[in-house]
C-alpha cells in the first residue's frame, strides 16, 4: 500500500511538471538554464534531454536508478542506518551533479546562440 501511495505522488508530480517541459521545448531560442538544472535535479537526465543530449540524459538517468540498487551491495557489513545514509548522500550528490551539469550546458548553449 505504501508503494502505491508513493507511485501516485510521483505520477501527480510528473503530470504537474511535464507541461512546463513542453513550454520549455517550444522556444528553443529562450532556453532557461535554471529550468533545465531544476528538471535534472528532480529527475537526473531530464535537463540533459532538454539540452538536446539524449545519450547523456540516458546515462544520467540509468546511474540515478542504479545507485539505490547497487549501493546496498557496496556496504553489506555496515549497519543499516549508516549504509542507508551513505546511499542517500550518494544519490543526492548524483542529483546535484546532474543539475549542475544541465545548468552549465544550457548556459553555454544559450551564450553560444547569442
Amino acid at each position: 500500500m505504501k508503494k502505491l501511495g508513493i507511485a501516485v505522488i510521483v505520477a501527480i508530480g510528473v503530470s504537474i511538471f511535464f507541461p512546463m517541459v513542453g513550454i520549455a521545448q517550444e522556444n528553443k531560442e529562450e532556453k532557461d538554464p535554471l529550468l533545465n538544472g531544476l528538471a535534472s535535479f528532480v529527475v537526473p537526465g531530464l535537463g540533459q534531454y532538454l539540452n538536446g543530449e539524449p545519450n547523456k540524459a540516458l546515462s544520467h538517468f540509468l546511474i540515478a536508478v542504479a545507485i539505490p540498487v547497487v549501493c546496498p551491495l557496496l556496504f553489506p557489513s555496515y549497519p543499516y542506518l549508516l549504509s542507508s545514509s551513505l546511499c542517500m548522500l550518494l544519490q543526492l550528490g548524483w542529483h546535484a551533479y546532474s543539475a549542475i551539469d544541465a545548468y552549465e550546458t544550457a548556459k553555454k548553449q544559450l551564450s553560444s546562440t547569442k
